[in-house]
């Protein structure tokens, strides 16, 4: 099989006019009968988008009209997460190739209109109007087959084009409801604002005792985690750290475990890396004697029917009130 490819390939290569190139790539042009895209080299060749975008927008280009191209149906296509792709997608918009608004429908309900355009700066010279045409050879030109292309695209007319013949059963769009009638929409951000980083915790009174033992623990993490090399600035700022957390009663092995397990490898900046497990794995101060207490209970003495006048008092056990109890001493007195 392998020789016969070499074959093919080698009178491929020998039917191309002229003399090969010394380098770079060679290329065997075969025209395509049908299911064929036109993409200009301004998008295939763009020097300021990323590849991504490249190829989602030449995607985006061969797809029919009402397909979905929002970022979890590309995500679901293709391998790319979803972030990489609306990346890809604000590049795209950011150079007028696709365009995504939102718009309020006749029912009131917003939606997320997407255009693409394949020619992004010829639509808004001259007064042209944006027509979608599908690519259908000329019937004069004979071809052993018509070349239709089998999603309809976007391109640029210098006048109106002719009206097609109405369809059998045409589906009426919906026409958004006028600007006057409607406030303008605000779309939130696609970033949301990161949240304050908390400060590095501080002891309530950093005695030289804490400040030694503190110091003695930052200077010997790289005895056990060769990463973590701190420069003599980084362990003075992070000694009331460490400071709090001995006055908490943590024992040193336990800040030395915490600060050196599981470490991201290379660690690019371990004083960093330090300061936030100081912060955020900060252990709450042990209890003391009075939280550690019983809780005292209050005895509560249930209710009881008298058996003589079917009085209510409160008793351990069934009986009478204390009235009936003095009558009936009395009456045996």
């Amino acid at each position: 099989m392998a020789t016969q490819h070499d074959n093919a390939l080698t009178r491929a290569l020998a039917g191309l006019p002229g003399p090969l190139p010394p380098s770079g790539v060679i290329h065997i042009a075969v025209p395509h009968p049908s299911r064929f895209t036109i993409v200009g080299n301004h998008l295939a060749q763009h020097t300021e988008l990323s590849l991504t975008a490249i190829g989602i927008g030449v995607h985006i280009q061969s797809l029919p009209t009402g397909s979905e191209v929002g970022i979890k149906a590309l995500a679901s296509r293709f391998t790319e997460g979803e972030t990489r792709i609306a990346a890809a997608l604000r590049e795209l918009e950011a150079h007028g190739y696709l365009s995504r608004t939102r718009v309020r429908l006749a029912n009131g309900r917003l939606v997320t209109r997407t255009v693409f355009c394949n020619q992004p700066g010829a639509a808004l010279r001259g007064g042209t109007v944006v027509t979608p045409v599908p690519l259908v050879a000329p019937a004069a030109v004979p071809a052993p087959e018509p070349l239709v292309a089998p999603a309809p695209v976007l391109v640029v007319a210098a006048a109106p084009a002719p009206t097609p013949p109405p369809s059998p059963s045409p589906s009426p769009e919906p026409t958004p409801v006028p600007e006057e009638s409607h406030p303008p929409v605000r779309v939130p951000s696609r970033t949301a604002p990161k949240a304050a980083r908390r400060p590095l915790p501080r002891p309530r009174e950093l005695t030289p005792e804490l400040r030694r033992t503190a110091s003695a623990i930052l200077a010997g993490l790289r005895s056990h985690a060769k990463e973590l090399v701190l420069s003599e600035d980084d362990v003075e700022a992070l000694v009331p750290g460490v400071a709090a957390w001995l006055e908490r009663d943590a024992h040193p092995d336990t800040i030395r475990h915490a600060l050196t397990t599981e470490l991201p490898q290379p660690p690019k900046h371990p004083a960093k890396i330090v300061k936030h497990r100081l912060t955020v794995l900060l252990p709450p101060p042990l209890p003391g004697a009075q939280e550690l207490a019983p809780v005292r209970r209050t005895l509560v003495i249930p209710l009881q029917n008298c058996d003589g006048c079917d009085r209510a008092f409160r008793a351990t056990a069934p009986g009478h009130c204390r009235g009936c109890r003095s009558e009936l001493t009395a009456a045996a007195a």
